[in-house]
């Protein structure tokens, strides 16, 4: 299911003995375009103290009430590491974090988390306590694998190039012959937290609607002067399929976008497997 990033940004954190606070930040990795961590401010209890918590401990969403469960409890987060969330965060900064939760380090292996696919999995004792069941994990891992060579490299960098999703809203977005319009909002999948497109918000080139952008289709990023271009034509982007921000998108109209565009799905990309459902 994929999520919008502005919506998210109205969550609370609910750790396993009471609220940490409400989500006011997403940090993501700019090489594989995933989230690494929610910024949270606490609130009075920790006095107002923002605090990262990672995926990996996060469970299913609870989109009635709005609520992120977490898997770590409030003591936790008070005694977590203190990372200064307005300026950027470092490798060494993460090893601390992850090291104090007993998390493994994400960039150490060949998916979008270490060796697979979901964050959850990277959960401490949540392989243990698939009773032992190696195919499912072999599964994980080889959905995974069309990931390996173009990410490989980018994992072992020691820059963790996390960004702000706050920040890259409102960047401008040019097309290969001229500028299309500017980031209007995020959509992420629930499952992976993997960023799968932009909304860029045309009304500034031809008045027109919204359309969707992949990370993948982005040719290069002027972080200096808040800008991005993409590999494709105006044209081509204007007669996309138009996407109404009031609707979840379904994988049709995912189809029907990369179709479009000639270009393949990222869900056909990978070998099909029976894959664990979070728990």
């Amino acid at each position: 299911m994929l999520r919008s990033m502005n919506d998210l940004e109205k969550y609370t954190i609910a750790a396993s003995d009471g609220h940490v606070g409400m989500v006011k930040d997403v940090l993501f990795d700019d090489l594989t375009w995933v989230v690494r961590y929610f910024v949270v401010e606490t609130g009075l209890w920790l006095m107002h103290r923002k605090v990262l918590i990672s995926p990996i401990s996060i469970q299913k969403p609870n989109r009635w009430e709005h609520i992120l469960p977490v898997l770590i409890t409030t003591d936790q987060v008070k005694n977590s590491p203190k990372i200064d969330t307005d300026q950027p965060v470092s490798r060494q900064h993460e090893m601390d974090y992850l090291g104090f939760y007993g998390y493994p380090n994400y960039w150490g292996g060949t998916g979008l988390w270490a060796g697979g696919m979901y964050p959850y999995l990277m959960y401490p004792g949540y392989i243990d306590s698939l009773n032992g069941d190696e195919e499912i994990h072999k599964a994980e891992v080889a959905h995974q694998a069309v990931y390996d060579a173009e990410n490989q490299e980018n994992h072992q960098n020691k820059d963790p190039n996390l960004r702000s999703c706050q920040a890259i809203i409102d960047y401008h977005v040019h097309a290969k012959d001229g500028d299309i319009g500017h980031i209007a909002e995020i959509l992420v999948e629930e499952n992976t937290w993997a960023v799968r497109y932009l909304v860029i918000n045309t009304s500034n080139w031809w008045g027109g609607h919204q359309v969707l952008i992949s990370p993948e289709w982005i040719k290069d990023i002027d972080w200096l002067d808040e800008s991005l271009t993409i590999d494709l034509t105006r044209q081509l982007i204007k007669d996309s399929p138009e996407y109404d921000s009031t609707e979840q998108i379904n994988r049709h109209q995912e189809a029907e976008m990369y179709e479009h565009y000639g270009l393949t799905g990222y869900w056909a990309r990978a070998p099909k497997a029976n894959l664990v459902a979070q728990q």
